[in-house]
């Protein structure tokens, strides 16, 4: 399986780190290996000093398509969760200013929590899905996919012309403001609508 990300799909958070409005979807992507055990905690890498969490809704392939419609590209996934995007914000930083590309700062192991999945139909409000996530009991990030740049079924559809998409696949869709850094210590508590789905802390 594969786990590929969107980055810059929400205006806000676009706005808050300074960043260029993007005219069409952008990817990146992780190896499986970014995925975190459920049930265990988060290890602090050694070579950073300020890792930020993104939360994000994450889709998962259920057939196989590539070059997929616009139209149809809602057949390709079901199921939803939240997830978070880990992000070395130093170290991409210095890649960004070498112009280097930055999946170190991004694509590291156990960067990519993920909760348990939900059918989309079986939702309160499919068409307008509400995500967030909690820092110690706090709200700092909530979000609704209706305020996506690029919906779910762009995304499946442009980025299934340059990677094939197979059962089991991950697809970040993209994070709200509100990012922010983790320290040792710190509870993550993601919810999809009014459900928790996953919580962890950090060591």
């Amino acid at each position: 399986m594969k786990i590929i990300c969107i980055g810059r799909n929400y205006l806000a958070h676009v706005k808050e780190l300074d960043n260029d409005l993007p005219t069409k979807p952008m990817f990146f992507m992780k190896p499986d290996t970014a995925l975190l055990p459920v049930g265990e905690p988060f290890p602090y890498p050694d070579f950073s000093n300020k890792v930020h969490y993104e939360t994000e809704l994450v889709l998962r392939i259920c057939k196989t398509g590539k070059s997929i419609d616009k139209e149809t590209a809602s057949e390709y996934y079901d199921t939803i969760t939240v997830g978070i995007d880990f992000t070395a914000r130093d170290m991409q930083s210095e890649c960004k200013a070498q112009g280097h590309p930055w999946e170190i700062a991004k694509s590291f192991d156990y960067s990519a929590p993920v909760g348990e999945f939900k059918a989309i139909n079986k939702l309160k409000h499919p068409d307008n899905i509400a995500f967030g996530m909690k820092l110690n009991g706090d709200w700092v990030q909530q979000g609704h996919s209706h305020d996506m740049i690029f919906d779910f079924n762009t995304i499946v559809s442009y980025v299934s012309r340059f990677v094939t998409l197979n059962p089991g696949d991950y697809i970040f869709t993209g994070t709200p403001q509100g990012v922010g850094e983790v320290h040792a210590g710190d509870k993550l508590e993601l919810f999809l609508e009014d459900e928790l789905v996953f919580e962890f802390e950090i060591k």
